[in-house]
């Protein structure tokens, strides 16, 4: 039923090619349960390939600090399924941070807040401060909704070297330590998506990337 996908298995059945507009649900289903399992998994994003693991599960957080080789006092951002989830994970939801989700969500613009207690201090580095994305890519928008709980969004690279926007183009230590990859093929590229701390008034831009920090400042349209 789904010849797109067994067809095309790689590295002893973990590289799974998707259709990076219609993702293939067996591949999809396969990789929200390994996330669910405490695994982890390359899945792309609209710029560059992140990779997934349970939001909740801390262990499976560890793994991706491992993974990346990446210090424990980085912070690592989270994809929600939908807006409604914020609530479970922050504090509080300030206006600007509705009116920056309400122009730019789904997308590449990524909002830090002030997390709540249940949220690892591993994906908060100790700030208390968590990082959280709706995702556009449909791939990563249906296997976050599938996984049906927050994710892991960090970039699929070692910790200090830049991100990809190719499968091929992964680090052989990345595919060695992970469950399974969802190669899209080529993705956007870019730097990643912006990140705006919403805990502070008025936001700040910590980091420009797809979205320019001059559209982010711009007065909404009068249909806000």
């Amino acid at each position: 039923m789904f010849p797109a996908v067994t067809e095309c298995l790689d590295m002893g059945g973990k590289i799974w090619k998707i259709d990076p507009i219609e993702p293939e649900q067996a591949a999809i289903r396969e990789a929200a349960g390994i996330i669910r399992r405490g695994g982890v998994v390359v899945f792309p994003t609209t710029g560059l390939y992140g990779l997934g693991a349970d939001g909740w599960n801390v262990d499976a957080i560890e793994r991706v600090f491992h993974v990346k080789n990446r210090p424990a006092a980085n912070p690592i951002l989270i994809l929600v399924p939908d807006a409604e989830v914020i609530s479970t994970l922050v504090e509080e939801i300030p206006s600007e941070a509705r009116e920056i989700i309400h122009r730019f969500w789904p997308g590449s613009v990524t909002l830090v807040f002030r997390a709540r207690s249940p949220v690892s201090p591993l994906l908060t580095a100790g700030t208390g401060k968590i990082g959280i994305r709706l995702p556009a890519h449909p791939a990563a928008a249906q296997l976050v909704s599938t996984v049906g709980a927050p994710i892991t969004g960090t970039s699929a690279n070692l910790s200090g070297e830049p991100g990809v926007s190719n499968v091929g183009d992964l680090p052989g230590e990345i595919i060695d330590r992970v469950d399974m990859v969802l190669d899209a093929g080529s993705l956007q590229g870019g730097q990643g998506s912006t990140v705006v701390d919403v805990t502070t008034d008025p936001p700040t831009v910590l980091r420009e990337g797809m979205v320019s920090a001059a559209r982010m400042t711009q007065p909404p349209s009068g249909r806000y």
